[in-house]
């Protein structure tokens, strides 16, 4: 479907990654206006185009470090928008920092989307999203009406939500911190029916038909070995708990329960070899020693 070019938005991109990327190609598919800006070429030589965009997607790198965790890649990238714009935060990040950055950034509208894409099937996941949702940081008029802006831009789904952005974000956690939780749960099991001579792949075809559940975690042998790797579940959990730990340091049982998973998933990494740059990049050195 084609869009008349001289009513519809310009769309801008901050990143290329596979986020920035495939969320480009589908605004492109659909026929808007887009200008992407990231750090490589052919791209590098429109960071000052950006402002120029009336609604900018924001999919840069929001590490966890031994340090914490770190947005100061999005707060450089909404000082590229320009004034009266839309800026819409893709990377995800804590609970709370939309509405911190929206305070900082007065002058243009700052919201939180969240992207769940994978990496494999990311193209699919841009263009047939299960919702999408815009996150507001601080509700006024204005805001609002941006906000109903960004959401009619967004590929059509089944579900479309304006909410707290602070809503929005922990969505994102809600989502990938239960993948994470799923992925150490099922690596147990596996080792408890293995050690009693039972074949996953029978349990496994069970679970795929057993409709309380989803059975997208169950494979706890995965790609490279085993345990929650790639480039969002190490650090999101990490993040996650450091806020848990900052919000609700009495519960001692809860932030125990968090600890555990995590040294469990470390631990399977590490025997395993898996996502041992991603780990390190998060909890240091120290930790393939066995010392975190």
């Amino acid at each position: 479907m084609q869009h008349n070019q001289s009513i519809q938005p310009t769309i801008g991109f901050i990143g290329q990654g596979f986020v920035g990327k495939n969320y480009a190609d589908d605004f492109d598919r659909r026929g808007y206006t887009t200008i992407r800006y990231s750090l490589e070429e052919p791209y590098i030589s429109n960071k000052d185009r950006i402002a120029e965009c009336d609604i900018v997607f924001i999919a840069v790198p929001t590490p966890t470090t031994p340090e914490g965790f770190d947005f100061s890649i999005v707060r450089e990238a909404i000082g590229l928008v320009g004034s009266e714009k839309i800026a819409v935060i893709k990377s995800t990040v804590i609970p709370g920092t939309t509405e911190s950055l929206q305070k900082e950034y007065s002058d243009r509208s700052v919201f939180y989307s969240p992207e769940f894409l994978s990496e494999a099937t990311a193209a699919h996941d841009a263009a047939h999203p299960f919702a999408s949702v815009v996150g507001i940081g601080v509700e006024n008029p204005t805001h609002r009406r941006n906000a109903e802006k960004t959401l009619s831009v967004l590929a059509p789904t089944s579900l479309s939500l304006i909410c707290k952005s602070v809503e929005a974000e922990f969505m994102k956690y809600t989502h990938n911190v239960n993948g994470y939780v799923q992925v150490i749960f099922y690596n147990i099991m596996y080792d408890l029916a293995t050690t009693l001579g039972s074949k996953w792949s029978t349990i496994k075809e069970f679970l795929a038909v057993d409709p309380y559940i989803n059975d997208w975690y169950t494979q706890p042998v995965h790609k490279s070995g085993r345990g929650a790797g790639g480039h969002c579940f190490i650090k999101d959990f990490a993040a996650f708990r450091e806020l848990y730990a900052q919000k609700l340091p009495e519960q001692a049982v809860a932030l125990s329960i968090l600890d555990a998973v995590a040294q469990k998933n470390i631990e399977l990494l590490r025997d395993s070899g898996k996502s041992l740059d991603l780990l390190t990049g998060v909890y240091g050195d120290p930790v393939l020693r066995n010392e975190a």
